[in-house]
């Protein structure tokens, strides 16, 4: 009986030049991200080093016995991608391909006879020798590779162990590769989703600040993710009022986004002009704990001011949101706007809201803002603060944009590009 060369053969059986073969061979494989050329670049080199005359590897993944799929075969003159292209592959049912497949255990055959009726009788014509190689994936034989030479009592017995094992070793790299290649498609797939979900979502937030008298705005809207839960709104009124409005969505994301646009959805069917602001919160709180929010633990907090430029007067009423702070410059004092709050929108669907209004004067800085702005972090884990933002909001010479941008750089200072942890939007308004 003539075995043919192997692995650990004459030619190899120094070590020194045994490792350097396998880590050649490693290193090459390493190389590969596509597994269909990872199967082709290591097939090739183990043709080098153990030579056969016949390849064909099936797969019975998805199926039932006695079924399978001939994945793969050096009789075929174009090569197939058997991951995403499976209805190019041959599918047979029975046959001694099935019984060993199914049969989930290494089998060496030294003079090979195959029934002419086989399914797969062309795949062993003029074949004397075989390998059935078992492929194992969670303790089972999903696919099976077979090694065949024209003469008989061609493969060495004892070297068998070692292709069994080196064959399976390959397998699980390949099908590394392929659940990484696969996660990578549905990241992109899911980043693609996120990203048409951010834009439809953008395009619900105001296009342009509001031209309202006596009040100067500027806005900052950024998002943890693709698509957040934040959300402000201004509302035209009659007598020249106008409807501020500014929301956070609990938790992060597409859910979020969801509720977002559900919340913006609600805000806008109102029915009649969104006044008082009590009871705009009153509405939009209603439905979405009757439809929403009743068996989640989503729930959105929300302030809804009603500004007069005629009177220069706030009316506001708040569901659990972030207080605006409020900088007199004409004294230099700081009010927080907490005096008319109640619970976030979607707990209790009978919650009502108390109102309050303010007179604001010529000079006067109004920050609405959400909760990423004062808890964004540093390195250390510590938050920016409202003290932080009080700071800021000193200067009361600067217009709104300037203001906003003077926040936005003290974040951007304290944070030292720290990744947001939560979506951030930031209101500004300068009483003129």
């Amino acid at each position: 009986m003539r075995a043919s060369p192997g692995l650990f053969d004459e030619v190899t059986k120094n070590w020194r030049e045994r490792m350097d073969l396998i880590v050649e061979t490693m290193r090459e494989m390493s190389r590969q991200i596509d597994p269909q050329e990872m199967s082709r670049a290591y097939g090739k080199r183990m043709q080098s080093l153990r030579p056969t005359d016949r390849m064909v590897s099936v797969s019975r993944r998805g199926l039932n016995d006695p079924w399978y799929r001939v994945t793969r075969c050096s009789l075929w003159k174009e090569s197939i991608n058997p991951w995403k292209e499976t209805d190019r592959l041959p599918l047979l049912e029975g046959g001694l391909i099935a019984e060993l497949l199914y049969g989930d255990e290494p089998r060496l055959f030294d003079e090979l006879h195959i029934d002419a009726d086989d399914p797969a009788a062309e795949y062993f014509d003029g074949m004397q020798s075989m390998l059935a190689i078992p492929m194992y994936d969670r303790g089972m034989a999903l696919n099976m590779v077979f090694l065949m030479r024209r003469e008989p009592s061609a493969f060495s017995l004892d070297e068998f162990p070692e292709i069994v094992w080196l064959s399976n070793l390959f397998g699980r790299a390949t099908h590394n590769l392929v659940l990484s290649d696969r996660l990578q498609e549905a990241y992109e797939s899911v980043d693609y989703e996120m990203k048409v979900v951010a834009d439809i979502q953008r395009s619900l937030l105001p296009r342009k600040m509001p031209d309202i008298p006596t009040m100067s705005l500027a806005a900052y809207y950024q998002t943890s993710h693709r698509a957040g839960g934040d959300y402000y709104d201004f509302f035209p009124l009659p007598d020249g009022k106008w409807g501020i409005l500014i929301a956070d969505v609990s938790g992060h994301g597409t859910p979020a986004a969801v509720l977002m646009a559900v919340t913006h959805s609600l805000a806008h069917s109102y029915p009649g002009a969104p006044t008082p602001p009590g009871r705009m919160l009153e509405h939009v709180n209603r439905h979405l704990a009757a439809r929403y929010t009743a068996d989640s633990d989503t729930f959105v907090t929300a302030f809804y001011g009603i500004y007069d430029p005629q009177s220069r007067t706030l009316t506001y009423a708040s569901a659990g949101h972030n207080p605006p702070r409020l900088k007199r410059c004409r004294d230099g004092t700081l009010d927080s706007l907490d005096g008319a709050t109640a619970l976030p929108l979607g707990i209790f669907a009978e919650q009502t809201y108390p109102e309050r209004t303010y007179r604001l004067m010529p000079g006067d800085r109004l920050v609405l803002y959400t909760d990423g702005i004062t808890e964004a972090q540093n390195e250390y884990g510590e938050m920016f603060g409202v003290a932080r933002l009080d700071k800021v909001l000193e200067n009361c010479v600067v217009d709104a944009s300037d203001l906003l941008e003077s926040v936005l750089e003290a974040m951007k200072e304290f944070t030292v590009g720290h990744a947001l942890h939560d979506d951030c939007t930031l209101l500004v308004a300068k009483i003129s």
